[in-house]
């Protein structure tokens, strides 16, 4: 029996099987309206037999996107764009999810595809803000630091994108808290120096992720889950590490977060990671048996055997595959005919399941 393709419930919702499609930027949005493209994208992941569907980090403003290709929520027009999107992922069987972000110093850069490193507001860019006026590398120009005022209305903004993301049918919201956007940028004593309640001790550089959590888990329905993604570490000698990572899945479970997805890196440009097949498993683990709290796993997982064990074995309660499902938007139908688990195939494509002997 494939513990993979077991069902995984989290307060009212449940997913049909532990395969997540971890949010992936598009940058394909014009004006952070989700089109045809991410339709798509994502829809065709629900089809292809994923528990859960995750949409692109998703600004909570418009100088919180990454680029000026990305996803928005900070209207209702951003909301009808999404609920196509949802409507279409539920059709298939997965649940809808959304990942509500600010990319904080890291914002205002070009498309993956495009040159620089900066998108000018002469461009239609804007200058990024974050905890500290310190520039990611040495090719980025420095952002404005946040002052205290703007700080604080930063968790009534993420709420409002968690109820235009209900309004829009998701019924699985994410808090991103990594790759060294805005939230991790406070979490990081590697970019955070401020000198006031939101720098210096672990408590203050951990105060707005809290903050976050509290304001929108009190709009955000009691019956549907909260998740949370981290990067466990900087991979840098006196950043941000497991340990503090620990603690901070602790003080969100206990308010309302009920899994932590458990990715690294992404603080400093230069950072030494060790990336392999599964790199970032023990985290999940690390993070699953010292706080308690349900976990995902990502980073490098592809082969259906390596997904398993990770289940079968206790290191986290989902997986979240990237890369592997832009290769194959049907990786669960394929894994769960090599791992002998029955799973419901879409009708249209039922002529292609294979046999068996």
């Amino acid at each position: 029996m494939s513990r993979l393709f077991e069902p995984l419930t989290l307060r009212g919702a449940t997913y049909r099987n532990r395969v997540f499609v971890s949010p992936m930027c598009q940058y394909s949005c014009e004006g952070g309206l989700v089109n045809d493209w991410h339709l798509v994208h994502l829809g065709a992941r629900a089809a292809g037999g994923a528990a859960l569907v995750i949409g692109e980090a998703t600004a909570v403003v418009p100088e919180g996107r990454i680029s000026l290709g990305d996803s928005g929520l900070w209207s209702d027009a951003h909301a009808d764009a999404w609920g196509r999107v949802a409507r279409f992922v539920k059709s298939q069987g997965a649940v809808p999810g959304l990942q509500l972000a600010h990319a904080g110093r890291k914002a205002s850069a070009p498309r993956p595809w495009d040159q620089g490193t900066l998108v000018k507001p002469a461009d239609g860019g804007w200058t990024p803000v974050a905890p500290s006026a310190l520039a990611f590398d040495a090719g980025h120009p420095p952002p404005r630091a946040l002052s205290a005022a703007e700080i604080a209305v930063l968790p009534g903004l993420f709420a409002a994108a968690a109820v235009r993301a209900q309004a829009a049918g998701m019924e699985t919201l994410e808090l991103h808290f990594a790759h060294g956007y805005l939230v991790h940028e406070f979490l990081s004593p590697l970019s955070n120096k401020r000198e006031d309640a939101y720098g210096g001790s672990f408590d203050n550089r951990a105060r707005l992720a809290l903050e976050i959590v509290d304001a929108v888990r009190r709009v955000w329905p009691e019956r549907l889950p909260l998740f949370a993604r981290v990067s466990a570490t900087d991979w840098v000698e006196g950043g941000w590490d497991l340990a503090q990572t620990v603690e901070l899945a602790r003080r969100m479970k206990a308010r309302g977060v009920d899994l932590v997805d458990c990715s690294s890196g992404g603080a400093v440009a230069h950072a030494k990671i060790p990336a392999a097949p599964g790199y970032q498993v023990p985290f999940a683990e690390a993070v699953r048996r010292e706080a308690g709290v349900p976990t995902g796993a990502v980073g490098l997982i592809t082969r259906p055997a390596q997904a398993e064990a990770i289940i079968a074995e206790g290191k986290a309660d989902a997986v979240l595959l990237a890369r592997e499902l832009l290769r194959d938007p049907n990786w669960p139908l394929r894994a769960a005919q090599t791992l002998g688990a029955e799973i419901a195939w879409p009708r249209q494509y039922a002529r292609a399941k294979p046999f068996r002997d």
